[in-house]
């Protein structure tokens, strides 16, 4: 199944969305601004500092989360894991390893 959905939060698109691609689409707005004010405390805890490895440190935090909620969300099938990812299933093993999830 495929769906489509905008990321506008125009009033006028939101009726034409389904019940599902709605929920995706306000899945992805929460996302979207969870992360922001992640990143603002974040950057907020280096006061004065400015960070040098910001992208490494933040992709630590949310790789591994990610790829063990995937695994588990595909009874750890990792060929279904790496296909919801929109990875290789090598770069998923390869990720994997890395994070101590195998």
């Amino acid at each position: 199944m495929t769906m489509t959905y905008s990321t506008s939060t125009s009033a006028d698109s939101a009726p034409a969305l389904n019940g599902t691609a709605r929920r995706a689409a306000e899945c992805h707005r929460d996302v979207h601004e969870t992360i922001i004010d992640a990143l603002d405390i974040l950057w907020d805890a280096f006061e004065e500092d400015q960070p040098s490895n910001l992208y490494q440190l933040v992709m630590g935090q949310v790789e591994r989360p990610l790829l063990a909620r995937v695994l588990e969300r595909c009874d750890h099938n990792q060929s279904r894991a790496a296909a919801c990812l929109g990875i290789n299933r090598s770069t998923l093993r390869k990720k994997l390893r890395d994070h101590d999830l195998i």
